[in-house]
């Protein structure tokens, strides 16, 4: 049936390439069920059109994405920190890179929201507390801040029919990628995509509802971030504002050791916060830190 071809097509590929890795598949199956499927279908038609090839690419470039995951994580657990400190080191390396963008980072992180847990799980507390904010209000005008592939624009946009979008990325990958998304989905004339450093060159303008997605761990001041975000949000709006916490990636130079910090800096920054969640990649063995995130509904 059509309904599994491309999530199959991709899970042979991982398989091929990565045999320590055929679980993966049957394993988000069984723990979120029929409907996780047939999310992860629509998303790689949606993206990948169900090609072979492209679904290929795909996998490879989610093996590479998560096999660096894991380099980056045993380095991490060693000395506790991360290995970029510089916005500008972390900038040529991979937001300007267009093979590492398009080959890795991108594909990686766009299947990272179905074969990994946590960020699955992530989504469904989006689509369970943030979601019915932007479905009951009148004015449906959202920003995304950081889009990376788009993900979450695209949810807000698929289930929430009369809603429309702006996009700001400072890296022209991130954009084209997420832009053929919208175009893929017919929301092109939805959501517009801005190539925009948010705090050098501030919007005039603000807008109801806002997201911003694990971008404030690949800042060097997150604090001044968070600031402008809170300039762009109207009074009364509400965001949703996420962390990645004790997980090191290419391009991750701000150090959050735990929630508490991410909270403690909305708060200087004028938020509140509604309610959040928080939820680790796996299980720790004694002391060892263990890739966390935190989801954040702000006003």
């Amino acid at each position: 049936m059509q309904t599994e071809d491309s999530v199959a097509t991709f899970e042979r590929s991982l398989q091929a390439m990565a045999p320590y890795m055929s679980k993966i598949v049957s394993r988000g199956h069984d723990a979120f069920g029929e409907a996780w499927r047939a999310e992860f279908e629509a998303m790689l038609q949606t993206m990948f059109s169900g090609n072979g090839e492209s679904l290929r690419n795909a996998a490879s470039g989610y093996l590479k994405f998560s096999l660096d995951a894991m380099r980056l994580q045993k380095q991490f657990e060693k000395d506790r920190t991360y290995q970029f400190t510089s916005y500008d080191t972390a900038r040529a390396a991979v937001y300007d890179n267009a093979e590492y963008m398009n080959g890795l980072y991108l594909p990686g992180i766009l299947i990272s929201h179905f074969l990994w847990p946590h960020h699955y799980r992530q989504s469904r507390f989006f689509r369970k507390e943030f979601l019915p904010r932007v479905q009951n209000a009148g004015n449906i005008r959202f920003c995304d801040v950081g889009v990376g592939t788009g993900f979450y624009s695209h949810f807000l946009l698929s289930e929430a029919p009369h809603a429309m979008g702006d996009g700001f990325d400072i890296s022209p990958h991130s954009l084209d990628f997420a832009a053929r998304m919208m175009a893929a989905a017919g929301f092109s004339g939805r959501w517009t995509p801005h190539k925009r450093d948010i705090v050098a060159d501030t919007p005039g303008e603000q807008w109801p509802f806002l997201l911003c997605v694990e971008v404030l761990e690949h800042l060097e001041d997150p604090l001044t971030f968070l600031k402008t975000l809170r300039k762009m949000l109207q009074n009364g709006g509400s965001g949703f504002v996420t962390a990645a916490i004790t997980a090191p990636n290419e391009d991750h130079i701000y150090l959050y050791n735990n929630c508490e910090e991410v909270i403690a800096q909305l708060h200087a920054a004028g938020f509140s916060i509604d309610t959040y969640f928080e939820d680790a990649a796996y299980s720790p063995r004694k002391d060892e830190p263990v890739p966390r995130l935190g989801a954040f509904i702000v006003r």
